[in-house]
C-alpha cells in the first residue's frame, strides 16, 4: 500500500509543496527574465549613446572641415591677386 492510500492528506501535503516549489521557480525565473530585460535595455541605451557621439564628432570634424577649406580658399585667392 502507498503512503496515499493510508493517509490522503499525505497527497494533499505533497502536491502543496509541489505547487510552492513550482511558484518559486517561477518567481526565481521571472526575476531572471526581467534582469535579462533591464540589461538589454541598457546595452541598447549604451550603443545609442554611442551613435549620438560619434554623430556630434562626425559634425564637429566636418565643420572643422569645412573652416580649414574656407580658409585654404581664402589663402589662394589672396595669393592669387
Amino acid at each position: 500500500m502507498t503512503a496515499a492510500a493510508i493517509d490522503p492528506t499525505v497527497r494533499a501535503e505533497q502536491t502543496t509543496e509541489l505547487q510552492i516549489q513550482n511558484r518559486t521557480l517561477e518567481m526565481q525565473l521571472l526575476h531572471e527574465s526581467l534582469a535579462r530585460a533591464h540589461m538589454q535595455e541598457r546595452l541598447h541605451e549604451a550603443e545609442h549613446q554611442r551613435l549620438v557621439t560619434r554623430i556630434a564628432r562626425a559634425r564637429k570634424l566636418k565643420q572643422r572641415a569645412e573652416r580649414a577649406s574656407l580658409r585654404a580658399r581664402k589663402a589662394l585667392a589672396v595669393a592669387l591677386m
